[in-house]
C-alpha cells in the first residue's frame, strides 16, 4: 500500500497564509497540514508516498525532503498548476497509481489519524470516505445505497439542496486498489482529459465510473471521526477549534466564537439559552415558503417593526422599540438612564458592559436569593435598578405581585426600574406563585401597567423565549414616551432584517403553539432537575427559567468539567468561574433542552461503578462512546 497526495494548488482564498507558501504548508495549531497527513500515513504503516506539487514546490520539497519518518517521499511536478485543476495533477501521477494499492488524498484536509488505518483495514478494496451532508457544505456530493455502494457523484452545480438529507459529502480521501486503478480509473481518466480538458476535478471521472453497471466503488461513511477541508481563513479558524491542541485550548476556542455552532453540527450546546420546542413546524414552513421574497427585499423601517411588536403584545406602538436582539436595546437605553445604576450579581454581562460609563452599585445577595423588600432597601443607593426576572444565571423568581410593588415604589420615588422579562414565559405555577399571576399572567408588559408606572422599562428577548436566536429580536417598552424617543435615537432605521420582520408579522397566529412550548419547558424542567440531582454530581438551585444554576459537589472544578464534556462528549456547558457574584469555581449553568438531549447529559454525569481507586467526576465520560458527527463536526 502506498499513498498519493495532491498538493499542487495555490490556495488563493487563504490570502496571506499562502502568499509565500504552498497550501499544505499551512500550520494548524503549530503543525502543518502536510505533516499531519504524513503522520497519519506513517502510523498506518504506509512506507511510500508520492506528492504532486506545483506552486512553491521548492518550499515543500525543502521542508519534507526525500524521507519523513518511515516514509520514503517521491515528487511529481505540475508546472502548469495555475492553468489546470487536480485532474491533471492526478493524471501526471497515473504511472505511480498503477503500481500499487493507493491511499489518495488531497493536501488541504485535516482529519483524525485513525481514518487512514480504518480505510486500509476495510474489507472493500476500493472506497471513498464520505460524511453526512450539511447545508453549509460545498463540493462534490455522493449518493449511496443500502449496501454502501456509491451510485452517483453529484457536482456542486447540479446538487439539489432539498435532497441533502439523503446525500453524503466526499471527504477527499480514497483507497484505490491497483486493479481498479489499472483497469478502470486510469483509462477513464485519460479518456476524460482528452475529451474534456485538464481544468477539471478528478471526481468527474468517478462520476462517470459510478454510472457503470459493475461499479466497485464503496462508501466509507465517517461517523465519530473528525475532519475538515480548509479553503479559506474561516475554515482555518474552525479547523483550529476542532483540532485544538488540548482540552483547555478546545474549550477556550469554542467559547471565543460566542455562537455560530451550526458550523459544528454535532455539538450539544447547553451554554446558550433558547426554546427547544418552538417555532412549531407550521410556523417554520410558513417562513420557508417566503424565503426568496424575504432575502431579496429590504425590510421595513423601525416604525413598522414597532407596530408589529406592539400588536404582538397589545401595546401602543409609541411605547415600543424593536431591537436586533435585547443587547441592542440595552445599549440604546444606557445613555438615557441617569445616575447610579443598581445591578444584582451575578447577572447578564450585557448590562454591566452597557452601563460601564456610569456608576454601578453592586448587590450580591446571599445564596442568589432576594425579596422585593431587599431590592427596595438596596435601591436607596441608586437611581435605577436592573432586575432580570427570572434572574440570569440563577433562575431566581419574584412573583408578579412583588414585582408590581417594586414598579410602583420606583415610580413614586421617580427612579427607573429596568425589568428584563426575557424568561418570564417559562414560569409555571408550582409552589408559591400567587393567584394574580395565574389570573392575569406573569408579565408586566401590559399597556395598563406601563401607563401607571412611567418609570418602568420592560425588556424582553424574543430570541431566547421564542427559540429564534438567529433572527435576533428583542422588545423594549415603557409608558415614558420621552425615554422611548431618546433611546430610539440610538438605533438605526433598518435594524431588523426581513426574516425577523416577517416572524413578527405571522407569529400571532401561533400563540397557542408558543404557550404549549413553554408548558413543555416547565414540565421538562421538573424532570431534568430531578435527574440532575439523582446524578449526585451537582446541587441544583430552584429555577423558573429555561436553565439551572448548579454547584458541583465535593469541590469539583467547573472549568475541568466543561473541558472534559466538550473534548470527550462534544457537550458545551457554561462555566461560571470568575463571573462577578459567583463565589468560587464550582458553579455552572445548564440550559434546558429537549428530553433526549437532557437524558444524554445526565447519563454522562452518572458516575461509573467504583474501582480500586476513586473516580473523580471528570472520568465518567470515558464510559460513553463519542456521539455520531456529521462532516466537519467537532
Amino acid at each position: 500500500m502506498q499513498a498519493l497526495i495532491l498538493a499542487a494548488g495555490m490556495g488563493n482564498r487563504l490570502g496571506r497564509y499562502t502568499a509565500d507558501n504552498t497550501k499544505c504548508m499551512l500550520p494548524i495549531n503549530g503543525k502543518t497540514l502536510i505533516e499531519r497527513a504524513l503522520d497519519s500515513l506513517d502510523s498506518s504503516g504506509i512506507q511510500k508516498c508520492v506528492i504532486v506539487t506545483g506552486y512553491k514546490k521548492e518550499n515543500l520539497i525543502g521542508f519534507i525532503g526525500s524521507k519523513y519518518k518511515n516514509i520514503s517521499i517521491e515528487y511529481v511536478v505540475n508546472d502548469i498548476y495555475n492553468k489546470t485543476n487536480n485532474i491533471y495533477s492526478l493524471y501526471l501521477a497515473r504511472d505511480y497509481l498503477a503500481k500499487d494499492d493507493t491511499i489518495l488524498l488531497e493536501s488541504d484536509i485535516i482529519f483524525d489519524g485513525n481514518i487512514i488505518s480504518q480505510m486500509i483495514e476495510s474489507e472493500y478494496t476500493t472506497i471513498a470516505a464520505v460524511a453526512h451532508f450539511e447545508s453549509w457544505m460545498d463540493g462534490t456530493v455522493a449518493r449511496i445505497d443500502d449496501d454502501n455502494n456509491i451510485v452517483a457523484f453529484i457536482p456542486k452545480k447540479l446538487f439539489n439542496f432539498d435532497e441533502k438529507d439523503s446525500c453524503y459529502k466526499t471527504v477527499n480521501i480514497y483507497k484505490f486498489s491497483r486493479r481498479f486503478s489499472q483497469k478502470t480509473y486510469i483509462p477513464f481518466l485519460e479518456a476524460y482529459i482528452k475529451s474534456m480538458g485538464d481544468n477539471e476535478y478528478y471526481e468527474q471521472v468517478l462520476r462517470v465510473i459510478a454510472a457503470l453497471d459493475k461499479n466497485e466503488l464503496k462508501a466509507f461513511v465517517l461517523t465519530s471521526q473528525k475532519w475538515y477541508e480548509i479553503d479559506d481563513v474561516q475554515d482555518k479558524a474552525i479547523a483550529e477549534t476542532i483540532f485544538a491542541s488540548g482540552e483547555s485550548d478546545g474549550l477556550s476556542r469554542i467559547q471565543s466564537c460566542y455562537g455560530g455552532y451550526w458550523r459544528y453540527p454535532s455539538l450539544l450546546d447547553y451554554c446558550y439559552l433558547v426554546n427547544p420546542y418552538f417555532p412549531c413546524g407550521r410556523a417554520m414552513d410558513e417562513m420557508k415558503a417566503s424565503f426568496t421574497e424575504l432575502i431579496t427585499r429590504y425590510p421595513s423601517g423601525l416604525n413598522t417593526q414597532n407596530l408589529l411588536a406592539a400588536k404582538l403584545f397589545g401595546l401602543d406602538d409609541s411605547c415600543v422599540l424593536t431591537g436586533n436582539g435585547a443587547a441592542e436595546l440595552i445599549r440604546a437605553l444606557a445613555p438615557v438612564v441617569s445616575g447610579p445604576i443598581g445591578i444584582i450579581y451575578p447577572t447578564f454581562n450585557e448590562y454591566e458592559e452597557s452601563f460601564c460609563g456610569k456608576k454601578i452599585v453592586s448587590f450580591t445577595p446571599e445564596n442568589f436569593s432576594y425579596t422585593a423588600d431587599d431590592l427596595i432597601g438596596f435601591s436607596a443607593e441608586c437611581n435605577a435598578l436592573v432586575l432580570i426576572n427570572p434572574d440570569n444565571p440563577s433562575g431566581h423568581y419574584l412573583n408578579k405581585k412583588d414585582v408590581l410593588r417594586l414598579a410602583e415604589f420606583f415610580t413614586r420615588n421617580k427612579k427607573t426600574l429596568i425589568l428584563d422579562e426575557s424568561f418570564i414565559d417559562f414560569c409555571d405555577f408550582d409552589g408559591d406563585v400567587v393567584d394574580c399571576d395565574v389570573k392575569e399572567g406573569k408579565s408586566l408588559l401590559t399597556q395598563d401597567i406601563l401607563d401607571s408606572n412611567p418609570f418602568l422599562v420592560v425588556i424582553k428577548s424574543l430570541s431566547k423565549s421564542y427559540g429564534i436566536p438567529g433572527l435576533r429580536l428583542g422588545v423594549l417598552a415603557s409608558g415614558n414616551k420621552n425615554m422611548i424617543a431618546a433611546a430610539r435615537k440610538n438605533i438605526p432605521i433598518w435594524n431588523i432584517n426581513s426574516f425577523a420582520e416577517y416572524f413578527l408579522q405571522i407569529i400571532g397566529k401561533y400563540q397557542n403553539d408558543y404557550a404549549a412550548s413553554c408548558q413543555k419547558i416547565a414540565a421538562e424542567r421538573r424532570r431534568f432537575k430531578a435527574a440532575l440531582e439523582e446524578s449526585g454530581l451537582v446541587t441544583v438551585f430552584p429555577s423558573q427559567a429555561n436553565y439551572f444554576l448548579c454547584k458541583i459537589k465535593n469541590g469539583g472544578s467547573a472549568r475541568v468539567l466543561a473541558e472534559k464534556l466538550l473534548a470527550r462528549q462534544n457537550i458545551l456547558i457554561k462555566d461560571l468561574s470568575g463571573k462577578k457574584g459567583i463565589p468560587d469555581d464550582t458553579y455552572i449553568r445548564l440550559a434546558i433542552r429537549g428530553r433526549e438531549d437532557n437524558e444524554r447529559l445526565t447519563m454522562t454525569l452518572i458516575p461509573p461503578p467504583p474501582r480500586k481507586t476513586a473516580y473523580r467526576y471528570f472520568s465518567v465520560s470515558h464510559r460513553f462512546s463519542a456521539p455520531k458527527r456529521a462532516k466537519r463536526a467537532v
